[in-house]
């Protein structure tokens, strides 16, 4: 048997620094949201052109070049490419603060968006060589974390910064940390070879796009998972989005409040949801492969009736319990079909 190349504890170093650009990546994206109500009045901006930075701007750039640079790399270093690309979007998310209009706020979430495009795809891509295929789910999902927790994070640093010494010094400080994670990521995490988990020679020659899209939307499992995540994204999102406002407008809360309270659900039972996915996911999953699609789906019949019911009712502590139902739920997703994609 051969010596392998890296450690079992140099493995679960890797992932944990990914785990932290991940939270990183989504305290920058999450961190408008809460901060939104601030930012509108100060910058007398509508709820369309809120809704335009932290949907339009960030989202558009964000899909788009995702393909691109996951193309690149499948050519270049990996831990180079998610460096830069931290580099980039923790650079603008510190600019963000310097915003008078929305036009200079636009272009620094476009900024935002451009980076964060880059962090995920090669993340995945390092994650899929470090661990083999009965434990790349539960690696996936452990990376999966990053979401909950840099959401948690970000309302909860976005809201008392923001309301203690405002929105701009907000994203001032939690944007330039990002800058530092990027050198120690580019400094101690070494590229390893493709397809080194699998056990057999990766194949490293360049496919054109068309024969690869051809080929992924040719599997159904692949087609099934696209379209249900892409769903999810766009309701998801779209509510953690605008679930501070809803808060502050409709339950009179600050923001400092709001922060704690979608912080701690999000991060608590998202947390949760997302760490047992990849766990359920491989442990269902060696009896049957198709559990890595029946768990997000039976996540997702829940969650879609208990997130209605959030805006239905009027009693705040009801909100705030019911919302803690579609958290969970929906984060059973993660694992499971991030591994099944690397698969």
């Amino acid at each position: 048997m051969k010596k392998p190349l890296y450690s079992n504890t140099y493995k679960h170093y890797v992932l944990g620094v990914l785990v932290v650009v991940y939270v990183f990546n989504f305290i920058d994206r999450q961190i408008l949201a809460i901060l939104a109500p601030a930012i509108r009045d100060e910058l007398l901006l509508s709820d369309t052109q809120i809704g335009a930075l932290s949907g339009v701007a960030f989202g558009i750039f964000y899909a788009t070049l995702g393909i691109p640079i996951a193309r690149l790399a499948d050519r270049y270093s990996r831990v180079s490419i998610i460096s830069i690309c931290l580099s980039i979007w923790s650079l603008m998310t510190a600019f963000s603060g310097l915003a008078t209009n929305f036009i200079q706020l636009l272009i620094a979430r476009i900024g935002v968006g451009i980076g964060e495009a880059g962090g995920s795809p090669p993340s995945h891509s390092l994650l899929a060589d470090y661990f083999a295929p009965g434990k790349r789910a539960t690696a996936l999902g452990i990376y999966a974390l990053g979401v909950p927790v840099g959401i948690l994070f970000g309302n909860l640093a976005g809201g008392w910064i923001g309301e203690i010494f405002g929105w701009r010094q907000a994203f001032f400080l939690v944007g330039i940390p990002g800058v530092i994670l990027a050198i120690i990521l580019k400094l101690t995490v070494k590229e390893p070879p493709r397809g080194y988990s699998e056990e057999k020679p990766a194949d490293t020659s360049t496919v054109p796009f068309r024969t690869v899209l051809k080929t992924m939307w040719g599997f159904k499992s692949f087609k099934y998972i696209s379209l249900g995540a892409g769903t999810q994204a766009f309701v998801g999102y779209g509510a953690i989005a605008w679930m501070p406002s809803f808060l502050v407008r409709a339950h009179d809360l600050s923001i400092g409040e709001v922060g704690t309270a979608l912080g701690l659900i999000i991060g608590l039972f998202g947390g949760i949801g997302t760490l047992l996915s990849g766990v359920i996911g491989d442990k269902l999953g060696a009896k049957n492969v198709k559990y890595y699609m029946l768990v997000p789906a039976y996540g997702f019949l829940i969650a879609v009736p208990a997130g209605a019911a959030v805006f239905l009712v009027d009693e705040l502590y009801l909100v705030l319990a019911i919302y803690t139902i579609p958290v969970f739920m929906v984060n059973l997703y993660t694992g499971p079909t991030f591994a099944m994609t690397q698969s």
